[in-house]
């Protein structure tokens, strides 16, 4: 399994400043929320350990919350001395497809598809702040697969 961290850290890498492209922490949570849950749909294992919380405004990875929550809605800029070519090009390709398909949208666009979605509506429902399972990620995403 990959770091969550070293996964945050490529999305944050794919991002274009100078074409408008910001990442807050808001979208990165979001995509990292979607890359776990097609990487389970699509190859049955977890892409990183870290569990995913129901949080009020979507799914959240704790740790990598509290590493850029000083940037509070605003930007964050690329993570010095990251280099990409240490995941393999199968991993670098999925993380490409889902910034390629997710990346296109605001952070507050994500944040109410994810509020649409079962894994987090069922976790959030039950109790603010729960884990959002890996299976009802790989229940939810496999049906969101071809």
């Amino acid at each position: 399994m990959t770091p969550v961290l070293e996964v945050a850290k490529y999305f944050l890498s794919l991002d274009d400043e100078e074409a408008g492209d910001t990442m807050s922490n808001l979208k990165l949570q979001k995509l990292l929320y979607y890359a776990q849950g097609f990487h389970l749909a699509v190859f049955g294992v977890p892409l990183f350990e870290d569990e995913i919380e129901a949080w009020t405004h979507g799914p959240v990875v704790p740790n990598v919350y509290h590493e850029f929550k000083n940037y509070g809605g605003s930007a964050i800029p690329g993570q010095s001395g990251f280099d990409p070519t240490d995941f393999s090009e199968e991993t670098r390709d999925f993380l490409n497809e889902v910034y390629n398909v997710y990346g296109q949208f605001s952070a507050w666009k994500l944040r109410n598809m994810t509020h649409e979605e079962d894994p987090w509506k069922n976790a959030y429902d039950s109790t603010p702040g729960t884990t959002i399972s890996n299976d009802s990620l790989k229940t939810y995403f496999s049906t969101r697969i071809s």
